[in-house]
């Protein structure tokens, strides 16, 4: 075998652990990540075996696996008549779902810690086992946990069971026992730094007519000191919440009257909104697109002919009756763009059509899921969709992954990671359809400077897409464009073009939205900006602070040769201390303070407080009109000093 690059050899029976070199937690032998316990067999003879430190993404993606088994057994220590459901890693922590005799107060996660500490330096092996399924369902059936018994069988009852279907289980001796596929690190001792974090509501299975599950988060590291550092980067997180700072910055608001998920966007919000659509729409009529307008709800023919009635009904508000029939609140854009494609003939010559719109669609998000602007039920798409032949097919799809690297250098994110999203299961098309959807969006992939991850199952249910995800200012990675490829849409509503050969031809589509959505775009925004906004897009480029009554009046002139300059200012005129009224602009994080004094008013100057606390006094007006006017301009992302200022 090879083992980590270098031919070896290892002896039938020998035991992976023995091989590793020491501090490894898991192995990866020909791709598939294994327990270190896992047996060298004949199946091994020609693998090739890597094993991963404690630091390697799937190394921790392991470790908090584990942990959220060790969270499992000490809920059950404390209290024995919990029932577990799903455990699962997530990125940077993990949790797990109990059903539990009363709700979870804050005292009861430092007892759940220190529990887990407990059976940490108990040092218990992770045993795997693969057992007929019928002898799970009656483990678990025995130990009454119900959920486990319905994984198992699909039901809340016995299920019936093929004979030779086995299940596998992880059991951590004496007591505890999980389903799982595992892998896990070798022994309970590993699971030593960890932090619980929150508990929230979770409905099993995401039903809300199924029981109401308490979710514990934590989050588990290899040292002490990456998890300070993690748990440094959560409290600097919470300092960026985009809801906190939505109401310091006045930008938007979400009453009670208008319902979980939906959003009023207050003056300055619906100035940074208009600014970030204009700014989509200018790039997007530059590069050849059309831009196009759909209403907000559609007949029910629409969503039975493209499938969203069959595969996303779940996320579809209920249908509304009207003297036609009925009709449905549209959770996406596509069918709309498909009928104006088929409204009149198309040639071959006419294509690629790029029809843009930033439209607003509705989903009916269950309540627990929502988190302010990042998932919410009303949303605008800066929605767009191709329809090319398909030897435009790749060009198409590379010039979008092109257009998406540019569009979000201008917010300050770079270094995207890139997933290729693959058939859900739950899907419209046939199998060649998907294939030949996925292969295109893999050979795009392959000519482009990105590595990519295959994220299986993930894809849209009309096609598979490739994700970019960036990281924020505090590392967390945040899902913004979609690309899909979609040949099923086009074949359901029969749309078609004349080719060359004056036959009709099916055009393939492809879905893409840059933003995702404009309200999750902003949230990310604004967590990643902690509020202080790119200069071209702060809803206030300049407040003039006077320092005393009589300069009020050369305070406005100066607003208004800032104005004339292009740029959007106010003056304080409020009788507060110039203290006060430079501490309030700053709580705004407005990117200029222009100080006006009776000795600026005379000489025409004025003493400029940038956002980051830098000053310069005695600046000529024209000069700082220049600055700001050129920074807003150029789509700067931070309003700086210029040298030698």
């Amino acid at each position: 075998m090879t083992i980590d690059g270098q031919q070896k050899q290892a002896a039938e029976g020998s035991i992976l652990r023995e091989l590793a070199p020491q501090g490894s937690v898991v192995a990866r032998v020909n791709g598939t990540l294994v327990d270190l316990s896992a047996a060298v067999d004949t199946g091994l003879d020609g693998a090739a075996v890597e094993f991963l430190p404690p630091g390697s993404q799937e190394a921790l993606h392991v470790l908090r696996h584990s942990a959220a088994h060790v969270m499992a057994q000490a809920v059950l220590r404390l209290f024995p008549d919990a029932r577990y459901a799903i455990g699962p890693p997530v990125e940077d922590q993990f949790y797990y779902d109990f059903d539990l005799p009363r709700t979870l107060a804050v005292d009861d996660l430092e007892s759940i810690e220190r529990e887990m500490a407990a059976i940490a330096s108990e040092d218990q092996p992770f045993v795997r086992e693969e057992v007929p399924k019928e002898r799970a369902i009656s483990l678990f059936t025995d130990f009454d946990q119900r959920y486990k018994r319905e994984i198992l069988t699909g039901t809340d009852e016995q299920g019936q069971v093929k004979v030779g279907e086995t299940a596998t289980l992880y059991h951590n001796p004496p007591r505890f026992t999980d389903l799982c596929l595992g892998p896990h690190v070798p022994s309970t001792s590993w699971v030593k730094h960890v932090k619980l974090l929150r508990v929230s509501g979770a409905y099993w299975r995401g039903d809300e007519s199924r029981p109401q599950l308490q979710r514990i988060y934590g989050t588990a590291w290899p040292t002490e000191g990456e998890l300070k550092d993690y748990l440094d980067r959560l409290e600097e997180a919470e300092k960026r919440d985009h809801r906190r700072l939505g109401r310091e910055l006045d930008l938007f608001s979400s009453p009670p009257e208008v319902g979980p998920g939906m959003y009023l966007w207050h003056p300055k919000g619906g100035l940074l909104r208009k600014l970030v659509e204009d700014f989509s729409r200018d790039e997007h009529l530059a590069r050849g697109y059309d831009i196009v307008a759909t209403p907000h709800t559609g007949r029910a023919v629409l969503w039975e002919t493209s499938g969203h009635l069959e595969k996303f009904a779940e996320n579809m508000f209920p249908v509304m009756q009207a003297e036609e029939g009925e009709y449905y609140l549209k959770p996406m854009n596509c069918p709309f763009h498909i009928l104006i494609y088929a409204s009149r003939t198309r040639s071959y010559r006419d294509l690629p059509l790029r029809y843009s719109e930033l439209g607003t669609v509705y989903r009916h998000e269950r309540s627990g899921t929502l988190q302010g602007l990042l998932r919410v039920r009303g949303m605008t798409q800066d929605d767009a969709h191709i329809f090319c032949r398909r030897d435009q097919l790749l060009d198409e799809i590379i010039t979008v992954m092109d257009m998406t690297v540019d569009f979000y250098k201008v917010f300050g994110f770079s270094e995207p990671v890139v997933h290729l999203s693959t058939n859900p299961g739950k899907a419209i098309g046939t199998p060649q359809m998907w294939e030949e959807a996925t292969d295109v969006l893999r050979q795009a992939l392959e000519k482009s400077p990105f590595e990519y991850e295959v994220a299986e199952g993930e894809g849209a249910f009309y096609g598979p897409k490739i994700d970019f995800h960036f990281r924020d200012a505090v590392g967390r990675l945040r899902q913004c464009t979609t690309i899909q490829v979609d040949f099923a849409l086009p074949e359901r509503f029969g749309i078609e073009y004349v080719g060359a050969d004056n036959s009709p031809h099916r055009p393939i589509m492809i879905h893409r939205a840059l933003y995702g959505s404009v309200e999750r775009f902003l949230g990310v925004l604004i967590e990643h900006t902690a509020g202080a906004l790119p200069p071209w897009l702060s809803p206030v480029h300049v407040r003039v602070l006077p320092l005393k009554d009589e300069v009020n009046d050369a305070a406005e002139g100066i607003a208004g040769r800032l104005r004339d300059a292009g740029l959007r200012v106010e003056v304080d005129r409020a009788t507060e201390s110039l203290g006060y009224k430079i501490r309030r602009a700053t709580l705004e994080k407005l990117p200029w303070m222009l100080i006006v004094g009776p000795r600026e008013a005379q000489s025409g100057t004025v003493s400029v407080r940038y956002r980051g606390g830098a000053e310069r006094k005695g600046v000529a007006l024209e000069e700082f009109a220049h600055e700001a006017a050129t920074a807003v301009a150029s789509r700067a992302v931070e309003a700086g000093v210029p040298s030698g200022g």
